[in-house]
């Protein structure tokens, strides 16, 4: 099996489990909304999953600034978590 087969070696572009920068789509397969609105795996509104894929890109880069901007999602607990381990 070469590298670019084998998913230990794969980068994660585009992964759930990674919580990448590169996603079209914050979801890192963590839904729950736990008593409001949001998701509190990614961060977006309830309206903003459903509709995610009818969205523009505009759209998109303006939900991906907010959950960003908030940062208390899981996906960005994730990825401050993996930034802290790599730096170590």
């Amino acid at each position: 099996m070469t590298e670019s087969n084998n998913p230990i070696f794969q980068d994660g572009a585009n992964s759930l489990s990674t919580g990448d920068e590169h996603s079209d789509s914050p979801c890192i397969g963590v839904c729950t909304t736990l008593y409001d609105e949001i998701c509190q795996g990614c961060g977006r509104t309830l309206g903003e999953v459903s509709n995610w894929v009818f969205f523009s890109q505009e759209e998109k880069d303006l939900v991906w600034k907010r959950i960003r901007a908030d940062g208390t999602a899981m996906r960005f607990q994730r990825q401050a978590k993996n930034s802290k381990s790599v730096d170590a």
